[in-house]
Formats: structure tokens, C-alpha cells, sequence
């Protein structure tokens, strides 16, 4: 009896301390039409402290998305375009030399920022994709022989173009799984191109973005999301997720051997948690239910389970694989 009354306490607790969220969903609504899905992601990875992979075509208000959220929290953006001769310095900094005194001085980098959109990472050689998941890791950058911590909230969208393969450098699969997520981005519907086609004709798209929340809102928001209750029978369900990618023939899903090469990590239990919480967060509620870990199951597999040549040949994809074994793994 008394660990409902925890519960219901911390529910009407998690209650008042998400209440902030409606107000910043609805600012993002207010200028990003449509890109829910992409737009929930963002916060979720906010709130968790987690960078996110988005694979979509240009044109698609990821810009617009990243940058109104952090005008919207009173916080430091940087667009960064990655290119086939982009340097590491061009990202988090170098020294410069001073002739006037005769020493040199640290010249910081974009990376410097609460925001970071890395557009089209898979553009960049490997050693400038190394350097931005050491910082996205480590949280600091060493310039020389001074290190520095980087900014809180610390946030970094990086995305790929799924059609253009000519001159990139794709990411190994053990630096994708440093991102939380891997999100797909689709085109809008009709009507939501409709408003997006008016809303520019009419300037409506230059409109003013006010501050509603500071990031020291954002660290305590975190802090929150950390206490929702997670029961033992929820955990037990996100390790079965996870083992079912790596031995499919123990949950009954034999055929699944075939196509999986590899195997999901275990950031992918550590993330699937952490997301889960989050989300039950955003629905202002103060314990995870089976419900959550099915809404941010496929982000967080969808990169970290590779495929075979035969699931390729078959055009079997991870996100067929998951709903295999969403459908079959039992639910708590």
C-alpha cells in the first residue's frame, strides 16, 4: 500500500515538473509544421542527454527544428556543414599565434554550443567524424594542452542523406552507436505541405521565437526524469528486446538468425531505459509502462542491429526485424 502511495506521489510530483513541456511543444508546433515524431525525439534527447542520427532529405525543417528549440531555451546554436576537406580544428578550435606577445592563444571551435547540427557528418573524413564523438563522449575538447568542458545542455543532431552515396564516409557501426537514436524523416502530408507552402509565402516563417525556459530548466528537468520508478518486470522486458537481437532462436524467432549479423549493444539497454523514462516524462507520468519502450523501441535498435547479405538480398530491413520481435517477445 505505501509503495502505491510513493507512486501516486511521485506521479502528481512528475506531474507539476513536466508541466513546462506542453509550452515548449507548443512553441515548436507554432513554427515547425508537422515533424512530430522528429520534434518528440529532439526533447527526448534533451531530457536524456543523449545525441541523436537523423536520416532524412533536405528540406525537411531539421535547421528550422534545432534552431527554434534552442531559441526556445535560451541557448547557444551551431550549424556545422560538413565537407570532404573540413579539418578537426574546423570544429572544436586550434591555436592561433599572436606576433604582438608572442605566444599562442585558443581559438574555440563551433562545437562550442548547447546546439549542434552536424549537417551531413557522413560527408566529412573519419578523422572529423572522430573528433565530434570524442566530444559528444567525453563532453570536453583538449586544444593543445588545455582541455575544456563543453556547454550544458550539450546536444548534437547529425544527419545523413539516405539517397547520396558518392564521396561520403560512412559511419562505422561502433561510432553510430554512440548516438541514442537514429531517426527517419518522411515528407509531410498534403496539408501539412499546404501550411508550410502558405506560411512562407506569407513570411509567417521569419516569426519572432521568445525564450520561455533557460538550460539550467532543462538540468533540472533531468534530474526529474532520473527518479520515475522503472519496476523489475520493465527491465527484465527491455533486456528480452535487447537479447532477442542477439539470440533470436531463444524468443522463438529462429528465422531472424538469418538476416542479423550482429547484435544490439548494451547502450542500447542503457539507452532504452533512460528514453523510456523520458518519455513517460513527456506524458507526465511518474512510472514506465510497456507502452513507452514500444514508442522509443525502434530509434534505438534501429541502428544497432546489423543485417546479413541475405536479409539485404531479401530487402529485410531493422525496422521489419523489430516489429518481429516487438510482436514476439512477451509483454510484462
Amino acid at each position: 500500500m505505501s509503495q502505491y502511495l510513493d507512486i501516486e506521489a511521485l506521479n502528481q510530483q512528475i506531474g507539476i515538473e513536466s508541466a513546462f513541456l506542453d509550452k515548449l511543444i507548443e512553441q515548436q508546433k507554432r513554427i515547425v509544421v508537422g515533424q512530430k515524431h522528429m520534434v518528440d525525439r529532439m526533447i527526448l534527447g534533451l531530457l536524456t542527454n543523449g545525441h541523436i542520427l537523423l536520416e532524412g532529405l533536405p528540406g525537411l525543417a531539421k535547421t528550422l527544428a534545432i534552431k527554434t528549440l534552442a531559441q526556445s531555451i535560451d541557448a547557444s546554436f551551431n550549424r556545422i556543414q560538413f565537407t570532404p576537406d573540413l579539418l578537426p580544428a574546423d570544429i572544436i578550435g586550434t591555436l592561433i599565434y599572436n606576433p604582438a606577445n608572442q605566444n599562442f592563444a585558443v581559438r574555440k571551435g563551433p562545437i562550442f554550443a548547447n546546439f549542434i547540427l552536424a549537417d551531413e557528418i557522413n560527408r566529412a573524413p573519419a578523422k572529423v567524424q572522430s573528433a565530434l564523438l570524442e566530444a559528444m563522449q567525453e563532453k570536453q575538447v583538449t586544444i593543445g594542452k588545455e582541455s575544456f568542458k563543453l556547454e550544458e545542455p550539450f546536444l548534437v543532431l547529425a544527419t545523413q542523406n539516405p539517397i547520396e552515396q558518392e564521396g561520403t564516409y560512412p559511419l562505422p557501426e561502433a561510432q553510430t552507436d554512440r548516438f541514442m537514436m537514429k531517426v527517419l524523416i518522411d515528407y509531410p502530408t498534403p496539408d501539412e505541405e499546404r501550411e508550410i507552402m502558405r506560411r512562407n509565402l506569407s513570411k509567417q516563417i521569419n516569426e519572432k521565437i521568445e525564450a520561455i525556459l533557460h538550460p539550467d530548466d532543462i538540468l533540472k528537468a533531468r534530474t526529474a526524469v532520473s527518479k520515475i520508478y522503472m519496476d523489475e518486470r520493465i527491465e527484465k522486458y527491455i533486456i528480452n528486446l535487447v537479447f532477442a537481437t542477439r539470440r533470436p532462436e531463444q524468443f522463438k524467432l529462429k528465422e531472424l538468425s538469418q538476416w542479423i549479423q550482429y547484435g544490439a549493444s548494451p547502450r542500447a539497454s542503457i539507452f532504452m531505459a533512460l528514453a523510456s523514462k523520458a518519455y513517460a516524462f513527456m506524458q507526465h507520468r511518474g512510472f514506465v509502462i510497456p507502452d513507452d519502450i514500444q514508442n522509443v523501441c525502434r530509434d534505438i535498435l534501429r541502428h544497432r542491429i546489423g543485417l546479413s547479405y541475405e536479409a539485404e538480398a531479401e530487402n529485410i530491413n531493422q525496422d521489419e526485424i523489430i516489429s518481429r520481435i516487438l510482436a514476439k517477445v512477451e509483454v510484462p
